[in-house]
C-alpha cells in the first residue's frame, strides 16, 4: 500500500512558477512509475507528466511540454513537479499517481493522491 501526499499549490500570475511536491510513503517508492495529473472546473481529468521508477525516463503531455518538469528522489520517496511559464489554463487540482505499468499508461496507477489547487490569475 502506497499513501501520497501532495503539496506546494496555491494562487500564481500568469507568468509565474510553482513547484509541487508528492511525498509517498513506503519502502518500494523506487520501484514505482510516478506521475501527475490534473482536473480542470467541469473537465476531466488529463495526463501532466510521468516519470519512471529509475528516473532515467520522461513524458509530458504536448500543452506542458517545455514548461513543466517532472524529477524524483528516491531517497527522500518525492517526486516534483516544477511549473514554469504558468497560463490561466494551467488552473486546476493537481494530482500526483503511483504504480502505473508504464509511463505513457498511468492511467492504470492503482494509488492516488488527494490532490492540490493550483490557481494561475490573467
Amino acid at each position: 500500500q502506497v499513501q501520497l501526499v501532495e503539496s506546494g499549490g496555491g494562487l500564481v500570475q500568469a507568468g509565474g512558477s510553482l513547484r509541487l511536491s508528492c511525498a509517498a510513503s513506503g519502502r518500494t517508492f523506487s520501484s514505482y512509475n510516478m506521475g501527475w495529473f490534473r482536473r480542470a472546473p467541469g473537465k476531466e481529468r488529463e495526463f501532466v507528466a510521468a516519470i519512471r521508477w529509475s528516473g532515467g525516463n520522461t513524458y509530458y503531455a504536448d500543452s506542458v511540454k517545455g514548461r513543466f518538469t517532472i524529477s524524483r528522489d528516491n531517497a527522500k520517496n518525492t517526486v516534483y513537479l516544477q511549473m514554469n511559464s504558468l497560463k490561466p489554463e494551467d488552473t486546476a487540482v493537481y494530482y500526483c499517481a503511483a504504480g502505473g505499468r508504464t509511463i505513457t499508461t498511468m492511467t492504470t496507477s492503482p494509488y492516488w493522491g488527494q490532490g492540490t489547487q493550483v490557481t494561475v490569475s490573467s
